[in-house]
């Protein structure tokens, strides 16, 4: 290869001549015989990846799989959407009564409030006291609400201990008496 007297003038085609092309060729040949597995797997993933993105570009324009079968059928689209907005229309209703129910739940509330503090200010100024007064509405509240329950009363019963029982006295306890221990140096030796 002379590259002093206008080889580069003549192109690359002359250039290589016989001597290039077994210099390519051998250098080629190491290539595949040392990456070659490679080089095939890299090829069969690159087509692959080809073809899953012409597939993906193929099913774009179209949309979704079933656009087509519901551009077939407008009438199913629209028994569907109806058929939603009656299920919509049916949970707003229940919505709107459960809501009226805890308005109308609220409303009492605050009337037996009311009534409560009426009370208070009534026997306030009669110049009772109004905690007793409440206390007694409110048992009467609950003796109303639990009518068909009767109270149970208590029987008559024994006291455990004697009246003038006293547990640091240590009288009226049985065998079990503790005494404090004598005070002073012990006589030990």
């Amino acid at each position: 290869m002379d590259l002093g007297d206008g080889g580069a003038a003549a192109g690359p085609g002359p250039a290589l001549g016989r001597g290039g092309l077994e210099a390519l060729q051998h250098t080629v040949g190491s290539a595949l015989s040392g990456y070659g597995w490679y080089l095939l797997l890299a090829a069969v993933a690159v087509y692959l990846l080809v073809q899953k993105v012409s597939r993906g570009l193929a099913a774009r324009p179209g949309g979704r799989p079933g656009a087509a079968e519901a551009a077939e059928e407008p009438d199913v689209v629209v028994r569907r959407q109806e058929a939603l907005a009656a299920a919509r229309l049916r949970m707003q209703e229940e919505l709107n009564a459960q809501a009226e129910k805890y308005k109308e739940k609220q409303r009492q509330l605050e009337e037996e409030r009311r009534r409560q503090k009426i009370a208070m200010w009534e026997s306030m100024q009669e110049g009772k006291s109004y905690k007793g007064n409440l206390k007694l509405n409110q048992q009467e509240a609950e003796s109303g609400a639990s009518a068909s329950a009767v109270p149970k009363s208590k029987p008559n019963k024994k006291p455990l201990r004697g009246g003038g029982y006293n547990p640091l006295s240590g009288e009226g306890g049985g065998t079990c008496s503790w005494r404090p221990g004598r005070r002073g140096p012990s006589a030990g030796g």
